[in-house]
């Protein structure tokens, strides 16, 4: 027994990966969990406009962070703060009561703007008016789902390739590296945009929730998004040795983002330390995108910034995966060294 016991823990020593998931994830969901699994914002990013802003803006709660303070703005300024993403709250001054207009996309934001609604105040939702957990849940989820695919079942199919031996018999045909990435990727690009076009009109139809963007800026964002999952999904597959090993890695590789991203747990509410990893995530960037052009109608240059940030991720995960991708394809070739170690090999076995 004690032999048997020893050469487990041998075993599970050689096994760094596993080890890695034993002692890392629990890890992992102790910070999560402990860091992020916060619903209440601690501070709201606000402007204030009109004739009193000065006086209002100085006796408002900590929580709300004021970033402009515009005594000659007015509603329509505030409204096109909201919609750009400049402010989760913008607050109007001049008429008795005051006007506090609050973005509706930001559930946990708004929820908390609301159970601090500052005196002799009127709140308004915008956007998401009856705070409906779905109109908010529904992008977030298209992001999932395409994180899902690019992720896990693109790492599994080429793994498989090479558990197989396909991969090997690949590399001798007369095929070009870049012919068998584009034909072992592509299959999956096109059932990716089919699941992001079945489950969107699945939101609008089922679950009511509006489309108030701008279907280009949609596509943009959903086609940028496939190609960083799906270079994740080979980076994956091309570190993995078995299916069981590309499972353990896409895990960690999802967690985090399902975690950090805003999609369940508001990043405002999330402490520093935690929080600029949600900022690392490409699901943190379409999900801001995808709120942003579901619900608010958000205009090009609001929200380029996330879409650039998308395309640059696109760039660098999707070339990178690729360039090791075709280096594992790249047939190796026999050397003088490699000769004399297989005849070592041979001699010694005789």
């Amino acid at each position: 027994m004690k032999a048997m016991i020893l050469k487990e823990f041998r075993q599970m020593a050689r096994d760094r990966r596993t080890v890695a998931l034993m002692v890392g994830l629990p890890i992992m969901l102790l910070v999560i969990f402990g860091y992020a699994a916060r619903y209440d914002v601690a501070n709201i990013d606000t402007i204030v406009v009109g004739p009193d802003a000065a006086a209002v803006a100085a006796d408002l709660d900590p929580v709300y962070s004021v970033a402009t303070v515009d005594p000659s703005g007015t509603r329509a300024t505030a409204e096109e703060a909201l919609r750009e993403s400049d402010a989760q709250v913008a607050i109007v001054t001049g008429s008795t009561p005051n006007l506090m207009l609050i973005d509706g996309t930001e559930l946990f934001v708004a929820q908390s703007a609301l159970r601090r609604l500052p005196s002799a105040t009127v709140p308004q939702i915008m956007f998401n008016p009856s705070l409906s957990t779905a109109n908010v849940m529904v992008p977030s989820l298209i992001g999932l789902i395409l994180l899902f695919i690019g992720t896990v079942i693109t790492s599994l199919g080429v793994v498989r390739e090479r558990e197989q031996g396909t991969l090997e018999q690949l590399a001798v045909m007369p095929l070009r590296p870049m012919d068998v990435t584009i034909g072992k990727i592509a299959p999956y690009f096109l059932v990716a945009a089919l699941d992001m076009a079945l489950v969107t009109t699945a939101g609008l139809l089922l679950f009511g929730v509006p489309f108030a963007g701008s279907p280009v800026l949609f596509v943009a964002f959903g086609l940028v998004f496939l190609f960083v999952v799906l270079g994740l999904g080979v980076a994956i597959s091309t570190v993995s040795k078995s299916q069981g090993e590309a499972v353990q890695l896409a895990i960690m590789a999802l967690l985090p983002q399902v975690m950090l991203s805003g999609m369940i747990f508001p990043l405002a509410s999330m402490a520093g330390g935690v929080r600029w990893i949600g900022y690392l995530l490409p699901l943190t960037w379409f999900i801001k995108g995808m709120r942003g052009v579901f619900l608010k109608d958000s205009s090009f240059a609001a929200l380029a910034l996330p879409l650039g940030i998308l395309v640059l991720m696109a760039v660098v995960v999707f070339g990178a995966a690729i360039m090791r991708f075709r280096r594992d394809l790249a047939p190796r070739r026999v050397t003088a060294t490699d000769t004399v170690e297989a005849t070592d090999a041979a001699e010694v076995a005789a």
